[in-house]
């Protein structure tokens, strides 16, 4: 059976929030020193991202960046691709 369900104020969520964004330690610590569960305080952090808007300016270019990075990856492997393709045809071709 589930336990009794714990509810924690809103200047106890605010600190627990606090502790992981200003320390830097992981949530999975925080929350087992705080004796809470991992996952509720890791959805009070990205709620409180997102309410902020912290974190979010310097992602999403760090996502483009990343994604600009991946195309362009992409795009090399296929031109490499392509003229191995070539150079297997020649080398047959050459055999014979």
């Amino acid at each position: 059976m589930a336990g009794k369900r714990r509810k924690f104020d809103a200047e106890f969520r605010e600190g627990a929030v606090r502790i992981v964004t200003e320390t830097g330690k992981p949530i999975a610590q925080v929350a087992k020193d705080l004796g809470i569960n991992e996952t509720t305080l890791a959805s009070w952090v990205s709620r409180a991202r997102r309410a902020d808007g912290t974190g979010t300016a310097g992602e999403s270019e760090e996502l483009a960046r990343l994604r600009r990075e991946n195309a362009q990856l992409k795009k090399d492997n296929k031109e490499l691709a392509m003229e191995r393709d070539v150079l297997k045809r020649c080398m047959v071709l050459w055999v014979k």
